[in-house]
């Protein structure tokens, strides 16, 4: 964040414009999204497990609810998390007892770094702890035993290197001192080359003398500056030799290499060369390493015999960056030299980026808008310089974009607006590139669930849904079934089917499926009461709020021939219809018709009329469409004068249905005869019939009412008559005789007819045979007549 901050003013100060300068850094702040301070907090090494670190919620100020709510949790660099926070109490402690020397091996200074990341919203601190050391390493030389060969003839001052002690620990617990046992010819001389690494020297301080003593025995002691102080011993055996009085020396003192990491094994380093003019085996040469780490000496092998320094190990700039040798040259007189060999190890681009994913939203709803965060993760090169800076990227078009922030860290942000009904899972393919000359990257893949949101309402699959059922149909009949598919997910695409009621309307016929959208026909239908109806079906799918779509569904009903012709004339119920056909009746001459009706529809209701049954087959005929029935031919005397005539009534429905008539027929001369024969077939009537009875009442209480009626009329005609004295009593005729003789002026005849044999007398208006004959004109030869005028009827009082 600094160093974008004050880039950020450089390119204010470049352009001279003050404005641009704070516009640039208040886009910086809106950038830098983590608080830039950072948490210092020291432990000493060698704590024991879950040992207390820091309290993080009372150094932040952040209340210990949020501490859950906003899931914070602690992330340490590189692979191994070192530490943990408790999210009830806001402690930081430590996962495991810290070693600092595994730690930080060769560093004076261990700093661990760790990030405290909050969620909801995101957010980003940054810590570091300080591993203090603790005096828990005694120092340790590398050789237990050394032997020094020193020339009898070495004058007193002469300095001799020792191997130095080596402690783990740094500071004041580093070594700090050497002390060497009593003897009278040595002291000790210490002292700090220019790296800080301490040296001792065995210096000289009385002559020594081959044969007053060939050898000695030193203990030489190592102490630290802990408390209490730590130590370690070594033996140096002192070898007094004979005379010899050249040196081996080195061409240089210092060899300085520049080496790239990762070179090849028994690769040459270095060659070091050391002469001594003296002859023999006082001239030969020996190389061997002192005063070197153990790991420079598994990283390197020196050939004693050439001085030649090659790979022996795996070169690592990342684990060191050069590496400090001494070499020891000694002739075969024991004399030797030293010199050093620095190797500076040069970086090469052989570390990919490493992706380090901090956290990750496994699913995230359809609906979110653009810039959601989807992921954080970081990106670590181990590599120096433009090997190790990197850059990312996403493969492919994809809604999503990558935003730094700060630390190499990146967040995998929305772009566009996301749709699950087109794409269900993401698989996002992150690529970390570094800048070296030969580019090394590494991928990441990251799979986004997308959630499903409620917004797709069902759809039927149609509009108008016709189906049909045949009437009469069982119970619960299913008839078909409707569907609605919805493109959405999960519950949001579970549609269930109900009816639409509507409010002033019966119960429909048909229920609906609420699982699969069935039709079924709740009872039996009649084409003759409902021949088609519609309803409205609604389908919802089970989000929240649901979402419906509506169709409308047509039921047809199908006729079935379940309905017989019914005859409307003649009446089926009454006694067989009696029909005059005069017998000068010509051909086509019209007696009847017969009229029916069928209550089913289409070929069902198409009705035909055929005779099925006659005393003369021949005289009549019926209309196969029309059931007129006329006859076929003239009448003649020879026909017998009573007909009895069947029509047979029959649909045309599979199988067909059908109804009979009955016609009794007269031929007629006259109507008295015809009143004879029509009365002498016509059946007695049962007198214990309820129908007679109820029939006879009826009778009886018209009658009454009506001579009620006229007497009361007489006494008002009587009383009129005696207060006019003019008008006398009308006499009505005793005979038909006397009727025809001019009483009845009228023009029209009715037919008066009696059932013989039976109370149930019935008085009939027939259609007149004949008019009237004018008075005096007597009836025809064998004419026996009753007939009554309108005008004598209404002074009766009838109808």
């Amino acid at each position: 964040s600094g160093w974008l901050f004050w880039r950020v003013m450089a390119c204010g100060r470049r352009s001279g414009d003050r404005k641009r300068q704070v516009i640039l850094f208040i886009l910086c702040v809106c950038v830098c999204q983590s608080r830039a301070e950072t948490l210092r907090y020291s432990l000493p090494e060698e704590m024991e497990r879950d040992s207390f670190v820091a309290n993080i919620a009372k150094d932040l100020g952040v209340p210990l609810s949020q501490l859950a709510a906003r899931k914070a949790r602690v992330v340490s660099e590189g692979n191994e998390q070192l530490f943990r926070l408790n999210q009830n109490t806001g402690v930081l402690t430590a996962k495991e007892s810290l070693d600092r020397e595994e730690i930080c091996p060769q560093s004076d200074t261990c700093t661990l770094v760790f990030k405290i990341f909050f969620e909801n919203p995101l957010e980003l601190i940054r810590g570091e702890v300080e591993i203090r050391d603790v005096n828990d390493n005694s120092p340790v030389f590398p050789e237990k035993e050394m032997v020094l060969k020193i020339l009898e003839i070495a004058s007193p001052g002469s300095r001799f290197p020792l191997e130095s002690a080596q402690d783990k620990d740094v500071g004041i617990n580093g070594l700090q001192n050497y002390t060497l046992g009593p003897n009278p010819h040595f002291s000790l001389a210490t002292g700090a080359r220019k790296d800080g690494v301490k040296y001792v020297e065995l210096v000289l301080q009385r002559q020594l003398d081959r044969e007053e003593q060939g050898q000695l025995n030193l203990r030489l002691t190592a102490i630290d500056g802990g408390s209490p102080p730590r130590s370690g011993t070594a033996q140096v055996q002192i070898v007094v030799v004979d005379a010899n009085d050249n040196i081996p020396v080195f061409e240089r003192e210092v060899y300085e290499v520049r080496l790239a990491e990762n070179s090849p094994l028994e690769q040459l380093v270095v060659r070091v060369a050391a002469a001594d003019p003296d002859e023999g085996s006082y001239g030969e040469v020996g190389y061997a390493f002192t005063q070197t780490s153990e790991r420079s000496r598994q990283l390197f092998q020196l050939n004693p015999a050439t001085g030649e320094i090659r790979v022996s190990g795996k070169i690592d700039f990342e684990e060191a960056k050069n590496h400090k040798m001494v070499v020891k040259a000694t002739d075969g007189g024991g004399l030797s030299a030293h010199c050093k060999v620095q190797v500076e190890v040069l970086d090469v681009n052989d570390n990919a980026p490493e992706i380090a994913l901090t956290s990750l939203t496994a699913s995230i709803p359809e609906d979110a808008p653009p810039r959601t965060v989807v992921a954080l993760f970081s990106v670590r090169d181990r590599d120096s310089g433009d090997n190790g800076r990197t850059e990312c990227s996403i493969d492919g078009d994809l809604p999503f974009s990558l935003t730094p922030t700060f630390d190499n860290y990146y967040e995998l942000r929305t772009n566009a607006a996301l749709d699950r009904e087109r794409t269900v899972e993401y698989n996002i393919t992150i690529t970390a590139t570094d800048w070296g000359k030969t580019r090394l990257s590494s991928r990441e893949s990251i799979f986004v669930q997308i959630s499903d949101v409620n917004d797709n309402p069902p759809e039927f699959t149609q509009e108008v849904y016709a189906m049909s059922v045949t009437e009469n149909n069982s119970p619960m009949l299913r008839i078909g079934s409707m569907k609605a598919t919805d493109a959405d997910a999960g519950k949001n695409a579970r549609v269930s089917y109900a009816l639409v009621r509507q409010e002033g309307k019966e119960q429909p016929e048909v229920s609906v499926n609420a699982e699969n959208g069935d039709v079924y026909i709740l009872r039996p239908l009649d084409y003759e009461k409902v021949r088609a109806f519609e309803v409205t079906v609604r389908a919802a799918d089970g989000g929240s709020p649901p979402l419906s779509a509506q169709a409308v569904l047509r039921v047809v009903v199908r006729d079935e021939n379940d309905n017989a012709p019914v005859l409307l004339h003649p009446a089926p119920d009454s006694s067989a219809a009696g029909e005059l056909v005069p017998r000068w009746a010509p051909s086509g001459f019209l007696v009847a018709k017969v009229v029916a009706v069928d209550a089913d529809a289409g070929q069902n209701a198409w009705l035909s009329y055929e005779l099925a049954k006659a005393t003369e087959p021949g005289l009549f005929r019926v209309g196969l469409h029309s059931g007129e029935v006329r006859t076929a031919r003239a009448v003649t005397e020879r026909d017998a004068a009573r007909q009895r005539l069947i029509v047979l009534v029959r649909d045309r429905g599979q199988p067909p249905r059908s109804a009979t008539a009955t016609l009794a027929v007269a031929l007629v001369d006259g109507f008295s005869e015809a009143h004879l024969r029509v009365s002498e077939e016509a059946p007695a009537a049962d007198p214990d019939d309820p129908l007679t009875l109820y029939l006879i009442a009826s009778l009886t209480c018209v009658s009454a009412l009506f001579l009620a009626t006229a007497v009361a009329a007489v006494v008002a005609k009587v009383r009129r008559a005696r207060r006019s004295e003019t008008e006398t009593l009308p006499t009505f005729p005793t005979t038909a005789t006397e009727s025809n003789a001019g009483s009845l002026p009228r023009s029209y005849v009715y037919d008066v007819c009696f059932a013989a044999g039976t109370v149930n007398s019935e008085f009939r208006f027939l259609r007149p045979l004949f008019p009237c004959f004018p008075a005096g004109l007597p009836p025809g030869p064998g004419e026996q007549r009753i007939s009554v005028c309108s005008q004598d009827v209404a002074n009766l009082g009838g109808e």
